[in-house]
Parts: C-alpha cells; structure tokens; sequence
C-alpha cells in the first residue's frame, strides 16, 4: 500500500494506482470525461489535470501513479486554470445545441461547464462540422460534431465487447470517431457505448427524440431474457415505457446490460399486445370480459377432468415467466390431479435431475477464473454478460477451450475473444469428445476414464489447460442442455471437474430456468414431458407465455398437434397463437407486473411493475389465483405476488448438478435446437430495432 496526502487528507491505495483512484476510494471529485473505471487510461481529455507537489506542471490525476508521500491538491488555483482551459478548448468546436439533444439532463459537458466554463467563448473562427455516420438501427450518430474524442466508445469495444468498431482516423481538427469501409456497429452490447458517451454524440436511435430526460420517471427492474438477471432502469413517461438503461449491480451485470436488455422494450408498446381476453366462436374471436373468459376455461377443464381423466390437461411454461406465475400453474394443473406441467421446452432429454440445475460459481467468479471448458454453446450471443466476464479473465491471461460446433462457433473470432483450444464438430460427437479429454485427464493423473475414449491431440491441449491453474469451470451451454445425450455431457463433466477441481455447470438459458426448477414446474412423477405433451399428448393445454412454433423443440409440428386438443388456452401479451387457441387471456409482461426471477447463480430478485397494465391486461399470478378459485382448488388466497412468493420459496432450492446418469457415447437422431440472439422469447422477437440487426438478418429473420 501507499500513502498520499489528498487535499490535506492522507489516504492509502494499491501501488501502481492513479491519483484519480485515491480521489475515488477518498470521495474527492475530480473532473473528468475520458476516465472510467471498466476501461482503460487513455488520459484523453485532459480535464482532470490536478496540482501535485514538486511537478512543474498541473497532471492529470487519471495517468499519474501515485507514490510514497505524493501531496496532490484538486482545488487550487493552479489546478482550477489549467481545468478551465481544457474546459475552454473542449467548448470551442462544440455546437450550442443543449436544446434540441437528447443527452441534456444528463450531459457531463454540459454539468461541468456550468461549474468550469466562462461566460463568453474568445473563439471567433468557424466551428467545425463532423458529418453523421450511419452505424446501424440501434445508435444514432448523426450529432458526431458534439463528440470531444474521449474515446470512451472505442475503448469499449476492443476492451469489453471484443470487438473494435469504431475507431478514430485523421488528425488534429480532422479527427473523427467512425467505423471503417462504412461498416455498421453490431456487437450484441453495443448499446452500452451510448452509456459511456460523455457529451450527446452517440444517441439511442430508438429513443431518439421521444422524450426529455428529465420527464422520465426511473424505476428499477430485471431483465426477462437470458439468466444473466441483469438489473435495469426502466424510463417511464405518461405509462409507457421509454428507455431501458443499466441499473449497477457488480455481483450480476457491473454497469452493462446486452442490446436485448435495452431495447426489447420496444415489444410493450407494439401493436401486436392483446389487450382484452378474447373467445374463439365459430371461428371467429369475440373479445369477452373475464369473468366470461375464466369460466369459461374452469369449465372446459372440468369437464375435460370428467370425461377424460386429470391426465388429459397439461401446461407448457415458459422460463421467462416469473416464479409466481410458475408456481401458480403448477399449482393449478397438481390441484386438478395432473403432473403435466413443463418448462423444458426446447430440450430433447427429460431424466429426472437430483437437483436445481444452476452455473455452479457466483456470475462475478466468472471474471476471475483461470482455466474454462465451455461445451455446446454460442457462448457471445446465448449469454452476452457472460461472454463480456469470461473475456475479461482472459484478458488478464485465462484459458479458454471449446467443445461445439460449426453452427456455434463459426470461425477463430466469433466469440471476441482468443480461444486456446476448439474442437469443433457436429453435436453428435460432443460426448465422444468430452470422452476424449477424459481419457486425457486419466492418462496423465494415473486413473480409469470413466467412457471410452482417445487421448488425441486437441483432448490433450484442453486436459493439460485444465489440469493447470487453479480457478477452474466447466459451462455446459443451451445446446449442451437441449441435446439429446444431455446426462451423458454433465456426467463427463462432473468427472472431468472432480479431477481437475473445476466447478460444472449450466450457463442456462432464460431470465427464470433455475426458477422453474426451484418451484417444480416440470413432472414431479409420472406427469408428460413438453415433447410428449408437444407430441399430442393432451386434451386441454395452458400456454404460459408459450409460442410452440418458435419456443419449443417440436417446432411448427407442435401447432398441429396442438390444434387437435378439444381447449388450448394461450396466456400472453401478444396476439398469438390464433390459428390452434380457444382462448386469449393478455397477461402483463414483466414491466406491468411484480414478480421474481432466479438467475443462473440462484440469486432472487424480485421488482414491481413499471407502469400500469394495458388495457385489460392482467398480471399471470393473479389470472391463475382467479382460475384456481373457480375450480374450487384450495390454496388459492393470495392478495399479492410476495404472498405467492413466500409460498413459492419455502423449501430454498436445492442446487445441484450431480447425475447418477450412465454415460453414453452415441451421437443423437437430431441437433439441439437453440434460439438464435433475437429470436430468445416474444419480447425480442417484437422489437423492430433487433430485428433490423446484422444478428437478426443473419438469421433470416430482420423485418
């Protein structure tokens, strides 16, 4: 540790930090615009130039190390001039637009300038124009005269999306921030340089002119897609939602959330929202009150129960949709005497799992790890927060191996970041490789491989990686779960970990499937699995937040089988589902409903709606309270989510990714289904700016 004095106080910081981190750790501010914590020094701007003792000259406090006895002042006379000056010169080419952009209100240019800037400018010239860049349909970069070249947005992307996409040409008044050969910005967290922009120069493109910043109200949600649960600022105005922006949390996301995170917001406005319940007659559908439209449903599934037997009635559960929403529907189909109930939409084996299955470490533990595995994943577009932590770890020197395949992982930079070994084949072959690097582990620790296998090159180089350093997981990705030889890859990962001390698990796929497990939404005995039921398996099928033909593994084949059941029930947002439904009841997305999600670490977190329901919208919990009553199931007394909630959790969960599964080696009928980026649940698939995407369009899905 060293000691300085600052401002007359001493503090003590690391060695080799920069003043501006004593400032930090002692509460002092300093100005700055170039500076910030998750980048690196660039000392850019200038504008946090300090006064240290015994230099000739001010220095800026974000590139001076600080050393024994180092005596720095921040509010003298010499450190405030030379600040005004670069204050100065930052204003001298800077347009007088405060008016008409977005960033005011929350403008770190226009902030100090109150407090560093002069009343009048001594520049007379002309100012220069930067002409506008078009990057793409999520960032606007059409004000590029208003940017100071702090190079916060380029630094981002060599140094957290992996990706440099803008970049800085030219020189002196000349120099610009652009992208090169006109390219578009498409890292799937691109979003977050419009953060980072100190001055309005890097706009969202969505949001461009919707609003002031200082109409908005703020209030904090969680992100329903990926099992990041990455914490948001949802922007609200007149009820409706605005703009989604990070809400810090260093445990889960640090300040970045992904592009999905930020803009499928887009989704709740959409005309596509069902916003009464509707009954199909005749072919027709005839919107209804809900008194008409539950007793409707109560009655179909009593006399569905009469006929046919409880067996008959089964529910499809999305993993996106709340823990109070899933245990409610388990708790309706168990009331009525069935186990058909499942969240295991897209996966292609259903043993039966001895616990919760979860990521096995902290998400933070991910920035730190030395030596990983990941089998079977699209590791940058299934789980972008995740990608952006196991990039860190091996920009500070971690080992990243792969086992997956072409679709995943297309070429040496598709996941941004350097990958030390990759075996890549087709998924049939994945077990045989996990078997391979077993036998590897065996023959250099002396043991029995527990499969047959061939200690060849590539299962040598990610043996020898795992066998070294100390930090250590194995992550099974979406394609890794959804494949058919599913038990089979955990169990020659569970043994691979225990011989080399690394952690196994699941990077899971939605914002709630740990959840669903926690609170039981799949068979608990001898209840129909989502292929069976996919399979035709019901008479009366409740779909929560399902759409089969994009969320499930059967595909279009599940609207067939689907529309030969006597009453499907679809309870959504959004007019969906029409062709094979009895019954619409709009349910309130995540931002028109309280609730809770269980990320991939098994952490709870709950939030409260952000705004009012739409129209006749009705938040899922209380839908299936009210079903629930009129089917006379008891247990069903609940006046608010957290009542639900405290019943839903407690028996804690039990997080587990052991198996007793016996291993085996033979490749499956069929590939593992896996959603592409933009395509994860309704809400993205809604989001017109995602769709117009490069990621999007790729998949041949772009409006």
């Amino acid at each position: 540790m060293v000691e300085i004095e600052l401002d007359g106080k001493k503090v003590e910081v690391q060695e080799g930090s920069m003043v501006m981190h004593a400032a930090e750790k002692s509460g002092v501010y300093i100005p700055h615009f170039c500076y910030h914590k998750k980048l690196s020094i660039a000392a850019n701007c200038r504008m946090c130039l300090v006064d240290v003792e015994k230099a000739p000259k001010p220095m800026p406090a974000c590139a001076t190390p600080v050393t024994q006895g180092m005596i720095v002042r921040t509010k003298t006379d010499k450190a405030l001039k030379a600040q005004k000056s670069v204050m100065e010169f930052l204003l001298i080419n800077h347009p007088l637009d405060c008016p008409i952009c977005d960033q005011g209100g929350e403008c770190q240019l226009q902030d100090l300038a109150v407090g560093y800037g002069a009343s009048s400018s001594r520049y007379e010239e002309e100012k220069r124009v930067v002409f506008h860049k078009e990057v793409g349909p999520l960032i606007s970069m059409e004000e590029m005269s208003r940017c100071i070249h702090c190079t916060r947005c380029v630094r981002f992307g060599q140094e957290i999306a992996g990706v440099m996409e803008l970049g800085m040409s030219h020189r002196g008044e000349h120099s610009e921030i652009e992208t090169f050969v006109g390219h578009s910005v498409d890292s799937e967290l691109s979003g977050n340089m419009i953060d980072l922009c100190p001055v309005g120069a890097l706009t969202s493109k969505p949001f461009r002119y919707q609003a002031r910043t200082w109409e908005l109200g703020r209030r904090k949600s969680v992100s329903p897609h990926d099992s990041t649960g990455a914490n948001l600022i949802v922007q609200v105005k007149n009820h409706k939602v605005m703009r989604v922006v990070p809400l810090e949390n260093e445990a889960v996301n640090e300040c970045w959330i992904a592009d999905r995170d930020r803009y499928s917001y887009e989704a709740l406005n959409s005309e596509d929202r069902l916003t009464a319940p509707m009954i199909k007659q005749g072919g027709q559908w005839q919107q209804v009150d809900w008194q008409t439209a539950l007793e409707y449903v109560a009655n179909g599934l009593k006399n569905v129960k009469a006929e046919h037997g409880a067996s008959a009635i089964g529910a499809l559960v999305s993993p996106h949709s709340t823990l109070e929403e899933l245990y409610l529907a388990g708790a309706v189909v168990r009331g009525l005497g069935s186990d058909n109930i499942d969240h295991r939409l897209r996966q292609a084996e259903f043993g039966k799992s001895e616990g919760v299955r979860w990521l096995g470490l902290p998400v933070a533990a991910l920035t730190q790890l030395q030596r990983v595995l990941v089998v079977g994943s699209n590791l940058r577009k299934d789980h972008p927060l995740f990608a952006q932590r196991i990039r860190q770890a091996v920009r500070q020197g971690a080992q990243l191996s792969a086992i997956t395949s072409k679709g995943l992982y297309k070429n040496a930079d598709a996941w941004a970041m350097k990958v030390a070994n990759a075996v890549v084949t087709e998924a049939g072959q994945w077990a045989q490789a996990l078997a391979n690097v077993a036998a590897a582990i065996a023959a250099e620790k002396g043991v029995s491989a527990p499969a047959a296998g061939q200690a060849t090159p590539e299962a040598q180089a990610i043996a020898r990686s795992l066998l070294g350093g100390e930090r250590k997981a194995v992550l099974l990705g979406n394609a890794a779960a959804h494949h058919a030889n599913a038990s089979s890859l955990l169990a020659l990962a569970n043994w691979i970990g225990a011989q080399t001390g690394a952690s196994v698990g699941f990077l899971t796929e939605a914002a709630n499937t740990v959840g669903a497990q926690w609170v039981q939404a799949q068979p608990q005995g001898a209840g129909l699995n989502a292929a069976q039921m996919l399979g035709g398996g019901l008479k009366v099928a409740l779909l929560l937040g399902v759409e089969p033909e994009f969320d499930t593994a059967a595909g279009q084949a599940a609207t067939a089988a689907l529309d030969q059941a006597e009453m499907v029930v679809t309870l959504s947002p959004f007019k969906t589902n029409l062709g094979f439904s009895d019954v619409l009841l709009p349910i309130a997305p995540f931002s028109e409903t309280s609730g809770s999600f269980v990320n991939a670490e098994g952490r709870l977190q709950s939030f409260h709606a952000v705004v009012k329901p739409l129209g006749e919208t009705r938040p899922a919990w209380k839908v299936l309270r009210v079903l629930g009553n009129l089917l006379g199931l008891g247990g069903f007394e609940y006046e608010s989510s957290q009542e639900v909630l405290a019943a839903a959790t407690v028996q804690p969960a039990h997080l587990s990714n052991a198996t007793q599964a016996a291993i085996t080696l033979a490749a499956p009928a069929t590939e593992p289904v896996v959603a592409s980026i933009y395509q994860l649940d309704g809400l993205v698939r809604r989001a017109p700016s995602l769709q117009l995407t490069a990621d999007a369009r790729e998949q041949g899905v772009a409006a």
